[in-house]
């Protein structure tokens, strides 16, 4: 299913307006971070937007209330998009670039932070800002996008510098701007960025990895043909029989392989245990599950 869109008669599928849903979505929760926790803290995480905040503060000495947060965003990231553009094509920032117009929008439109949401305790801004920038970037990576700024500088660059790997890439130019903060405001603000960043990385990994990871079990038992029976039909899971040998017995044996969710892991031992009480059961941790019954998006 789809709708027409414009004279050109193009399809936007639902995967599409699913993806521009998050690409709204993340990017909001980082505008919240920036205009509402980080901002008024003065807390410089590195990126785009901890440049915008140096920048809007020195500017207060030339401007009242210093030149707000979007005219930064917008302006910084102008020469962004450019080489992002000459090093990898139009195509490649599509998806960046509407986060870009919605953060921008949003600076522009949202209000000054409320006094009641202002806190002196820089350890709560720090785990709270990184909170909401951490959500907002693993929603914007979902919908494989960004908010622009060094991510988006240190993949092209990368383009230019296949030597130094992307990761690291974006760590020196997020690096560079911690230190300009550093500069301009204090260590102590600082130091609480850097816990700011740590959790950002963590929440970021977490909404990454929501639904993807599951449990493998290795089943080795006489009773397999009842096992796998009881997983395809009351289970719900699929199973795979693999033969092998034992090494000490010399035995032929058959090896049941079961994917399943960590919630699917105490119905399963249930049923192992029902058939075969000396059955030999191990379980381990997969990162991620790819296929029916498990995410089934490939990105």
């Amino acid at each position: 299913m789809g709708i027409w869109s414009g004279g050109e008669h193009r399809i936007i599928t639902k995967m599409r307006m699913k993806d521009a849903l998050l690409i709204f979505i993340g990017t909001t929760l980082v505008s919240i971070a920036v205009q509402y926790i980080f901002d008024p803290a003065k807390m410089v995480t590195g990126g785009v937007s901890g440049l915008s905040i140096v920048l809007k503060n020195i500017s207060e000495n030339i401007y009242p209330g210093g030149v707000p947060l979007w005219f930064w965003n917008v302006v910084l990231n102008v020469p962004i998009f450019i080489f992002a553009i000459i090093a990898e094509g139009r195509r490649s920032v599509i998806r960046t670039g509407l986060s870009w117009i919605i953060m921008s929008i949003e600076l522009a439109i949202m209000p000054p932070c409320p006094e009641f949401l202002k806190t002196d305790n820089m350890f709560l801004t720090a785990i709270y800002g990184g909170l909401f920038f951490g959500l907002g970037t693993g929603v914007l990576l979902q919908a494989r996008a960004t908010s622009g700024g060094t991510d988006m500088l240190g993949k092209s660059l990368h383009v230019y510098l296949p030597h130094i790997s992307m990761g690291r890439m974006i760590q020196i130019l997020d690096g560079i701007v911690v230190i300009i903060g550093a500069i301009t405001f204090d260590l102590e603000h600082t130091l609480f960025a850097i816990v700011s960043v740590y959790v950002t990385g963590l929440v970021t990994d977490k909404v990454l990895d929501a639904g993807k990871k599951a449990k493998i079990a290795l089943i080795i038992s006489d009773k397999y043909q009842e096992i796998s029976h009881d997983i395809l039909y009351d289970l719900d899971r699929g199973a795979t029989s693999v033969p092998g040998v034992g090494m000490y017995s010399n035995e032929d044996k058959n090896i049941l392989i079961c994917v399943c969710s960590t919630r699917d892991l105490p119905d399963l031992k249930k049923i192992v245990k029902k058939y075969d009480k000396k059955a030999f059961f191990v379980v381990g941790t997969i990162s991620e599950a790819m296929g029916e019954g498990f995410v089934e998006k490939w990105s």
